[in-house]
């Protein structure tokens, strides 16, 4: 899963992509995308991982590209964006930085320090590109369907749903919204609409304001967090054993790139089911509501084709056993069949014969 981090200039939201990824800012690589792939933080594995001492520790991740900041003042910059597009529309989400900080040192979008405005402009300039994009795939339908043919039935159907995906479009709101059932968001998903992706807000501020919620929302956004690009960066390079004590002076638990990462991970409809053994211990990466048979698929072909059960415990019944004796003995374990529902936090073991 891909999610590209987009924004004015001087958002700061370059120094949030090296705060998430660990990699340092590169003046040679200004102006051009960069990809990095992000372990996402599940502390659930640090219990399995005293129970059963394994030699490898294997987190699930998500990849996150900066993408140069987007100017839409000018027509170069607008033009600039519209090149970048491609590579939007195979994202699977978008996170919008937008800056709320003061600082003299550095240069304000439109001369202006105004977060909801430079988001509204952004979301604005998307919809407008969702919008040529089905206007051209209404003209295609409308000449297919005239032609008729094998498929004239199908294209009705579809020219049906672009036309109503334009009609939202022109009323200012996302193609989300005209999508009435899976099979039809299936369909859009296959052009890349940008305005059908999870849309994560974050509002760039200043350190005094990372403990206080956000100042606005977007109707549109899957979520939106205030945090501080500048202290983010600062975190990521201390020690692990001097951050607790960092973060307390900040009023937080924990920093706020954990909670952009878990957004992501959630707006993504993504969940994490965990296996442990001496081997390795290991969260997996499904999307919500898929099976056990189809979770079983995601470890090995071998482990779908064969499967007999799952033997499931949930990890908050894992942890209050304390091991997974404990948890059968109380009741816990559970030997699930294929069509089985699988559960962020589920540790399974599959069994199977192939």
């Amino acid at each position: 899963m891909r999610f590209a981090l987009v924004g004015p200039p001087q958002s700061g939201k370059s120094t949030l992509f090296s705060a998430i990824t660990g990699l340092a800012p590169d003046p040679a690589q200004s102006g051009v995308e960069r990809l990095a792939t992000v372990k996402v933080p599940d502390p659930r594995l640090d219990l399995l991982a005293v129970l059963h001492k394994p030699k490898k520790y294997t987190e699930a991740t998500l990849e996150f590209v900066d993408v140069p900041g987007i100017s839409l003042s000018d027509p170069h910059g607008q033009a600039e964006f519209r090149r970048c597009m491609a590579n939007l529309r195979v994202c699977d989400g978008l996170v919008a930085v937008v800056r709320q900080f003061e600082s003299s040192g550095v240069t304000a979008y439109r001369n202006r320090i105004d977060p909801k405005a430079d988001l509204d402009e952004l979301h604005t300039e998307l919809m407008f590109a969702d919008l040529e994009q089905v206007v051209n795939r209404i003209e295609r339908l409308e000449k297919q369907v005239a032609k008729g043919g094998k498929a004239v039935e199908a294209d009705k159907r579809e020219l049906a749903l672009m036309q109503r995906i334009r009609e939202c479009l022109e009323k200012e709101l996302p193609v989300s919204n005209a999508l009435h059932n899976d099979e039809e968001g299936k369909i859009a998903l296959s052009f890349g609409f940008l305005t059908q992706k999870p849309l994560i807000v974050v509002i760039n501020v200043s350190e005094g304001d990372v403990a206080r919620p956000p100042a606005f929302t977007h109707p549109t956004a899957t979520a939106t967090l205030a945090l501080s690009a500048e202290i983010e960066a600062e975190i990521a390079q201390l020690s692990p054993d001097d951050r607790p004590a960092f973060l307390a002076d900040l009023g937080l638990s924990e920093p706020a790139k954990n909670r952009l990462i878990h957004a992501c991970y959630d707006a993504a409809g993504l969940i994490s089911f965990l296996t442990a053994g001496e081997e390795e211990v290991r969260a997996w990466t499904i999307r919500r509501g898929m099976s056990a048979l189809e979770a079983a698929g995601k470890i090995h072909s071998d482990i779908q084709r064969g499967f007999i059960r799952a033997e499931t415990v949930a990890y908050a019944d894992l942890k209050a056993a304390g091991d997974m004796r404990a948890a059968k003995a109380a009741g816990k374990v559970r030997l699930e069949g294929k069509t089985y529902v699988v559960q962020d936090g589920d540790v399974i073991l599959f069994r199977f014969n192939v």
